[in-house]
Protein backbone atom coordinates (compact mmCIF):
# COMPACT_ATOMS: atom_id res chain seq x y z
CA UNK A 1 0.00 0.00 0.00
CA UNK A 2 2.66 2.60 0.20
CA UNK A 3 2.85 2.62 -3.53
CA UNK A 4 -0.91 4.18 -3.20
CA UNK A 5 -2.08 6.74 -4.80
CA UNK A 6 -1.82 5.43 -8.32
CA UNK A 7 0.76 8.27 -9.95
CA UNK A 8 2.76 9.41 -7.01
CA UNK A 9 5.62 9.80 -9.39
CA UNK A 10 3.66 11.10 -12.87
CA UNK A 11 0.37 11.01 -13.83
CA UNK A 12 -0.37 11.34 -18.06
CA UNK A 13 -2.97 12.70 -19.55
CA UNK A 14 -3.82 10.89 -23.44
CA UNK A 15 -6.28 12.19 -25.83
CA UNK A 16 -6.88 9.04 -28.46
CA UNK A 17 -8.77 8.05 -30.97
CA UNK A 18 -11.91 6.13 -29.91
CA UNK A 19 -11.46 3.74 -33.00
CA UNK A 20 -8.04 2.39 -31.87
CA UNK A 21 -6.47 0.65 -29.33
CA UNK A 22 -2.56 0.28 -29.11
CA UNK A 23 -1.41 3.62 -27.73
CA UNK A 24 -2.60 3.24 -23.53
CA UNK A 25 -1.58 -0.14 -23.63
CA UNK A 26 1.98 0.30 -25.42
CA UNK A 27 2.06 3.38 -22.38
CA UNK A 28 1.49 0.19 -19.94
CA UNK A 29 3.98 -1.94 -20.88
CA UNK A 30 6.63 1.06 -21.16
CA UNK A 31 5.66 2.50 -17.99
CA UNK A 32 8.06 2.66 -15.58
CA UNK A 33 7.06 2.47 -11.33
CA UNK A 34 4.81 5.05 -10.16
CA UNK A 35 3.54 6.43 -13.74
CA UNK A 36 0.31 5.93 -14.90
CA UNK A 37 -2.04 6.95 -17.64
CA UNK A 38 -5.31 8.35 -17.84
CA UNK A 39 -7.10 8.53 -20.96
CA UNK A 40 -9.89 9.95 -22.85
CA UNK A 41 -11.27 9.61 -26.67
CA UNK A 42 -12.14 11.49 -29.35
CA UNK A 43 -13.93 10.54 -32.73
CA UNK A 44 -11.66 9.95 -35.93
CA UNK A 45 -14.41 10.15 -38.51
CA UNK A 46 -17.97 8.86 -38.18
CA UNK A 47 -16.24 6.11 -40.40
CA UNK A 48 -13.02 4.79 -39.11
CA UNK A 49 -12.55 2.52 -41.52
CA UNK A 50 -12.62 5.04 -44.45
CA UNK A 51 -10.69 8.11 -42.76
CA UNK A 52 -9.92 11.20 -44.83
CA UNK A 53 -7.17 13.63 -44.65
CA UNK A 54 -10.46 16.03 -43.50
CA UNK A 55 -10.77 13.85 -40.91
CA UNK A 56 -7.27 14.29 -39.55
CA UNK A 57 -7.68 17.67 -40.23
CA UNK A 58 -10.94 18.38 -38.18
CA UNK A 59 -9.76 17.14 -34.55
CA UNK A 60 -8.76 20.06 -33.18
CA UNK A 61 -11.74 21.39 -31.44
CA UNK A 62 -12.29 17.79 -29.91
CA UNK A 63 -9.14 17.59 -28.79
CA UNK A 64 -9.45 20.73 -27.09
CA UNK A 65 -12.58 19.59 -25.18
CA UNK A 66 -10.81 16.31 -24.20
CA UNK A 67 -8.25 18.52 -22.65
CA UNK A 68 -10.77 20.47 -20.59
CA UNK A 69 -12.28 17.15 -19.30
CA UNK A 70 -8.66 15.70 -18.44
CA UNK A 71 -7.75 19.02 -17.03
CA UNK A 72 -10.23 18.31 -14.29
CA UNK A 73 -7.86 15.72 -12.52
CA UNK A 74 -4.21 16.52 -11.45
CA UNK A 75 -1.93 15.18 -14.00
CA UNK A 76 1.04 16.33 -14.98
CA UNK A 77 1.23 16.45 -18.47
CA UNK A 78 -1.78 15.78 -21.78
CA UNK A 79 -0.70 14.26 -24.82
CA UNK A 80 -2.53 14.36 -27.90
CA UNK A 81 -2.24 11.18 -29.39
CA UNK A 82 -2.50 11.31 -33.14
CA UNK A 83 0.81 11.54 -35.60
CA UNK A 84 -1.47 12.41 -38.60
CA UNK A 85 -3.98 14.21 -36.63
CA UNK A 86 -1.01 16.65 -35.39
CA UNK A 87 1.01 16.79 -39.02
CA UNK A 88 -1.93 17.26 -41.25
CA UNK A 89 -2.00 21.13 -40.96
CA UNK A 90 1.39 21.95 -40.61
CA UNK A 91 4.15 22.99 -37.84
CA UNK A 92 2.42 26.75 -36.88
CA UNK A 93 -1.33 24.13 -36.15
CA UNK A 94 0.79 21.65 -33.94
CA UNK A 95 2.34 24.27 -32.07
CA UNK A 96 -1.10 26.31 -31.69
CA UNK A 97 -3.24 23.25 -30.59
CA UNK A 98 -0.70 22.62 -27.88
CA UNK A 99 -0.61 26.28 -26.41
CA UNK A 100 -4.31 25.90 -26.27
CA UNK A 101 -3.82 23.03 -24.44
CA UNK A 102 -1.91 24.32 -22.22
CA UNK A 103 -3.84 27.22 -21.43
CA UNK A 104 -6.40 25.31 -20.74
CA UNK A 105 -4.77 22.67 -18.66
CA UNK A 106 -2.25 25.01 -16.71
CA UNK A 107 0.01 22.19 -17.47
CA UNK A 108 2.78 21.04 -19.91
CA UNK A 109 1.27 19.42 -23.13
CA UNK A 110 2.44 18.09 -26.31
CA UNK A 111 1.37 16.24 -29.52
CA UNK A 112 2.99 12.77 -30.99
CA UNK A 113 4.55 14.77 -33.86
CA UNK A 114 6.08 17.31 -31.92
CA UNK A 115 7.05 14.50 -29.58
CA UNK A 116 8.89 12.73 -32.37
CA UNK A 117 10.65 16.28 -33.08
CA UNK A 118 11.81 16.48 -29.56
CA UNK A 119 12.80 12.68 -29.70
CA UNK A 120 15.06 13.74 -33.38
CA UNK A 121 16.77 16.83 -31.24
CA UNK A 122 17.85 14.23 -28.17
CA UNK A 123 19.22 11.63 -30.86
CA UNK A 124 20.48 14.27 -32.76
CA UNK A 125 18.82 13.15 -35.86
CA UNK A 126 19.20 15.30 -39.19
CA UNK A 127 18.25 13.22 -41.49
CA UNK A 128 15.31 10.59 -41.19
CA UNK A 129 13.96 7.94 -43.21
CA UNK A 130 9.98 7.15 -42.24
CA UNK A 131 7.31 3.74 -41.86
CA UNK A 132 3.46 4.49 -42.20
CA UNK A 133 0.79 2.41 -42.81
CA UNK A 134 -0.88 5.45 -44.23
CA UNK A 135 -1.78 6.76 -48.03
CA UNK A 136 0.59 8.45 -50.46
CA UNK A 137 -1.40 11.62 -49.65
CA UNK A 138 -1.35 11.76 -45.94
CA UNK A 139 2.76 10.76 -46.64
CA UNK A 140 3.15 14.00 -48.86
CA UNK A 141 1.81 16.24 -45.30
CA UNK A 142 4.23 14.22 -43.22
CA UNK A 143 6.95 14.50 -45.33
CA UNK A 144 6.13 18.40 -45.30
CA UNK A 145 5.72 18.42 -42.01
CA UNK A 146 9.20 17.24 -41.06
CA UNK A 147 10.55 19.18 -43.58
CA UNK A 148 9.74 22.41 -42.30
CA UNK A 149 11.13 21.16 -39.37
CA UNK A 150 14.39 21.26 -40.34
CA UNK A 151 14.82 17.42 -41.41
CA UNK A 152 15.62 15.65 -44.18
CA UNK A 153 13.55 12.79 -44.56
CA UNK A 154 15.71 10.52 -47.16
CA UNK A 155 12.76 7.77 -47.66
CA UNK A 156 8.77 8.13 -46.35
CA UNK A 157 6.84 4.73 -47.62
CA UNK A 158 3.25 3.76 -46.84
CA UNK A 159 0.96 0.58 -46.55
CA UNK A 160 -1.72 2.77 -48.34
CA UNK A 161 -4.20 1.75 -45.38
CA UNK A 162 -6.76 4.60 -44.45
CA UNK A 163 -8.80 2.46 -41.83
CA UNK A 164 -8.66 2.76 -38.48
CA UNK A 165 -9.28 -0.96 -37.52
CA UNK A 166 -6.96 -2.15 -39.79
CA UNK A 167 -4.00 -0.27 -39.07
CA UNK A 168 -4.86 -1.39 -35.13
CA UNK A 169 -4.46 -5.02 -36.25
CA UNK A 170 -1.36 -5.19 -38.70
CA UNK A 171 0.99 -8.08 -37.49
CA UNK A 172 4.59 -8.05 -36.03
CA UNK A 173 5.70 -9.46 -39.30
CA UNK A 174 4.04 -6.64 -41.77
CA UNK A 175 5.47 -3.94 -39.19
CA UNK A 176 8.86 -4.82 -39.51
CA UNK A 177 8.94 -5.80 -43.36
CA UNK A 178 7.59 -1.69 -43.35
CA UNK A 179 10.19 -0.53 -40.91
CA UNK A 180 12.88 -2.13 -43.26
CA UNK A 181 11.80 -1.48 -46.65
CA UNK A 182 11.45 2.35 -45.67
CA UNK A 183 14.90 2.45 -43.95
CA UNK A 184 17.75 4.33 -45.94
CA UNK A 185 21.48 4.22 -45.66
CA UNK A 186 21.92 7.82 -45.13
CA UNK A 187 19.27 8.13 -42.28
CA UNK A 188 20.38 8.97 -39.16
CA UNK A 189 17.19 7.20 -37.61
CA UNK A 190 13.99 5.39 -38.29
CA UNK A 191 10.59 6.68 -37.48
CA UNK A 192 7.80 4.24 -37.45
CA UNK A 193 4.34 6.38 -37.57
CA UNK A 194 0.94 6.14 -36.27
CA UNK A 195 0.10 5.49 -32.88
CA UNK A 196 -2.61 2.53 -34.28
CA UNK A 197 0.37 0.60 -34.93
CA UNK A 198 1.89 -2.07 -32.35
CA UNK A 199 5.21 -1.57 -32.38
CA UNK A 200 7.37 -0.43 -29.29
CA UNK A 201 7.92 -4.48 -28.88
CA UNK A 202 10.35 -4.28 -32.34
CA UNK A 203 12.26 -1.44 -31.35
CA UNK A 204 15.27 -3.18 -29.73
CA UNK A 205 15.28 -5.89 -32.37
CA UNK A 206 15.04 -3.27 -35.12
CA UNK A 207 18.32 -1.08 -33.83
CA UNK A 208 19.79 -3.86 -33.57
CA UNK A 209 19.19 -4.88 -36.89
CA UNK A 210 19.44 -1.73 -38.74
CA UNK A 211 22.17 -0.31 -36.20
CA UNK A 212 20.54 3.04 -35.84
CA UNK A 213 18.02 4.80 -33.36
CA UNK A 214 14.21 3.84 -34.33
CA UNK A 215 11.23 6.42 -33.20
CA UNK A 216 8.30 5.15 -32.84
CA UNK A 217 5.30 7.23 -32.18
CA UNK A 218 3.64 5.48 -29.10
CA UNK A 219 7.76 5.40 -27.63
CA UNK A 220 8.13 9.27 -28.67
CA UNK A 221 4.73 10.41 -27.38
CA UNK A 222 5.45 8.50 -24.15
CA UNK A 223 9.49 9.63 -23.72
CA UNK A 224 8.10 13.04 -23.91
CA UNK A 225 5.63 13.35 -21.73
CA UNK A 226 7.96 11.27 -18.81
CA UNK A 227 10.71 14.30 -19.63
CA UNK A 228 7.71 17.11 -19.37
CA UNK A 229 6.47 15.48 -16.09
CA UNK A 230 10.49 15.11 -14.60
CA UNK A 231 10.68 11.48 -14.63
CA UNK A 232 14.32 10.73 -16.45
CA UNK A 233 14.34 7.16 -15.69
CA UNK A 234 16.59 4.81 -18.37
CA UNK A 235 14.03 2.63 -19.57
CA UNK A 236 15.47 -0.91 -20.81
CA UNK A 237 13.94 -2.46 -24.11
CA UNK A 238 12.48 0.32 -25.84
CA UNK A 239 15.12 1.67 -27.57
CA UNK A 240 17.93 4.20 -27.38
CA UNK A 241 15.62 7.16 -27.00
CA UNK A 242 14.99 6.28 -23.51
CA UNK A 243 18.50 6.96 -22.09
CA UNK A 244 18.22 10.42 -23.58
Amino acid sequence: MGDLPYGWRAKIGLIYIASAYSMEVEFYHMAPKGVTTHTTRIALSDQPEHFSIDDLSSLEEDAIRATRLLAQAPLNVIAFGCTSGSFVNGVKYDRQMINRMENIANIPCTTTTTAVMEATKALQVKHIAIATPYSEEVNKLAHRYFTESGLTVTNITGLGIMNDYEISNLDSNTIYRMAINANTDDADALFISCTGLQAVHMIQELEEDLQKPVITSNQATFWHSLRLSGVGTQIKGFGELFYR
